[in-house]
């Protein structure tokens, strides 16, 4: 079977669970909207954020390193297991030990208890089984869809019990480590593996993630910062709608290209050698990319007014405003956003954290000016410019890579551009013209008419524009292969 082939078997199995994943998550969010407040999910975002920035600055990049192995023994994976599981005990502790401490400088008691309780995350994770990293290195996906979709079950099964239960944040804390727990016990039923404790190959290790780990420091930082600023500089319901607000806006395009991207780097990765076709293989999935996510992600902004009311009710109005900057510019920042599995792929994790470190400076004082002086609205103002400014970057990193200019790159998304331009344009009209509704089924309506008006500019444009330039190489073309090869299977079953 084909790179091709096996990238558009993956895909599908990749889709499947993503479907189930991203269907059990977002019940999962409506719950818990209607059963905690905003200052919940605030406390839980910070205690998250402070996680995510420990374990980026820790992290040793032991999974990419596996997969860019040429022939990884069992030696190699019984080191990568040693050393994640030394590296999840000491975080573990040192995080449970700079619990109290945050708690005093957030003057927020409940942080205490949650960091305590998220610390256990690391040693959790640092006994997770690396042999299971092969199955994308293989471009075998149906042993991850299963892992996948039983943590994800047993997350939400837990967090919506005790959120309906108790009405506490401490479901958003418990449902996390319920489903890591899975993920790592369900690893070993699917793929058995006894590890061993040796510290050999560490130099190998190292001089691969070394500059991977620092790029990953300092891009978290980069994204995870704002929220440590914002639960300093404003109240927990602040923190909260911003929390949501932004997680919302981020799921349409995340989930609607993540069957695409989690197979890009193994695929990248094997053709690394042949510069042609690791070129033509960029522009395809990258144009196949972006006319997924633009309309997922512009589709979300424009219909977040409706989905808010109808979904969290009033009491989340503040994060439509959220959700429609955040949304779009998310969107927009899948141009160019391949450039770091291309990057690793090639081997230039250096100048990926040369971008990173240049991105954060900048940044860093936008988004602080922005919080300071004009509060929360500030902060999403700039967030919106810095985004597009690290689209236009990453489109720059690409041309470096694979010598493809930045104008070529747009021009390969015209016809996304455009027909996304179009869909918006025609649902904000039609918005416009049904005005606000109140009550429960007339949101419904009102959400359907524009989800279904939505699709139809969005796929006409693209189709009209595709058959006006002459039928071009390009998304239309993927999809009319993939839709063939399904029709062929389906007619002679």
């Amino acid at each position: 079977m084909s790179i091709a082939d096996r990238l558009v078997t993956g895909s599908l199995w990749v889709t499947l669970s993503r479907v189930i994943v991203n269907g059990l998550s977002t019940l999962s969010t409506i719950v818990l909207a209607w059963y905690l407040l905003p200052s919940d999910f605030g406390v839980v975002a910070l205690a998250t954020t402070m996680l995510v920035i420990v374990t980026t600055i820790t992290e040793l990049s032991l999974n990419e390193a596996l997969i860019r192995h040429e022939d990884p023994g069992e030696s190699h994976f019984s080191a990568a297991w040693t050393l994640a599981a030394t590296r999840g005990l000491i975080l573990c502790l040192l995080f449970a030990a700079l619990a109290y401490p945050a708690s005093l400088i957030y003057d927020e008691p409940r942080l205490f208890g949650v960091l305590l309780a998220l610390s256990l995350s690391f040693l959790i994770n640092g006994l997770a089984n690396p042999r299971r990293i092969m199955l994308q290195r293989e471009l075998i996906f149906w042993q991850e869809f299963v892992l996948n979709v039983a943590q994800k079950i047993a997350g939400f099964v837990a967090t919506v019990a005790i959120a309906i239960i108790y009405h506490s944040y401490w479901a958003l804390v418990i449902g996390t480590l319920v489903m890591q727990a899975t993920n790592v016990l369900a690893s070993y039923f699917i793929l058995p593996f006894r590890p061993r404790i040796t510290f050999s190959h560490m130099r190998e290790f190292f001089s691969f993630s070394i500059w991977i780990t620092a790029g990953q420091i300092v891009n978290t930082l980069n994204w995870r910062f704002d929220y440590l600023l914002l639960g300093k500089l404003l109240d927990g319901a602040a923190l909260g709608y911003y929390s949501l607000g932004g997680q919302l806006a981020m799921t349409p395009t995340r989930e609607a290209t993540a069957p695409l991207t989690a197979t890009i780097y193994p695929a990248f990765a094997n053709v690394r050698h042949d510069p042609h076709r690791l070129a033509a293989a960029y522009q395809r999935t990258q144009a196949l990319l972006t006319a997924v996510a633009l309309p997922a992600g512009i589709g979300m902004a424009v219909i977040a007014d409706p989905l808010v009311r109808l979904v969290l009710g009033e009491r989340w109005l503040p994060v439509i405003f959220i959700i429609q900057a955040l949304a779009s510019v998310y969107a927009l920042q899948t141009l160019g956003s391949l450039n770091q599995p291309l990057g690793m792929a090639l081997g230039h994790t250096r100048t990926l954290f040369i971008r990173d470190t240049q991105m954060l400076f900048v940044r860093v004082p936008v988004i602080t000016i922005g919080l300071v002086f004009w509060g929360l609205p500030g902060l999403i103002f700039s967030r919106v410019l810095t985004g597009l400014f690290s689209a236009f970057v990453n489109m720059i990193i690409v041309k470096r890579f694979i010598n493809v200019s930045v104008t070529a790159q747009l021009w390969a998304n015209f016809r996304a551009l455009a027909s996304s331009a179009v869909m918006a344009a025609g649902v904000l009209l039609a918005h416009r013209y049904m005005g606000v509704e109140t009550t429960q089924m007339a949101l419904v309506l009102q959400l359907a008419v524009l989800i279904c008006l939505g699709g139809v500019l969005y796929c006409g444009s693209s189709v009209f524009l595709w058959l006006v330039m002459d039928r071009p190489n390009g998304p239309e073309t993927e999809v009319r292969k993939i839709a063939s090869k399904v029709l062929s299977k389906v007619s002679h079953a």
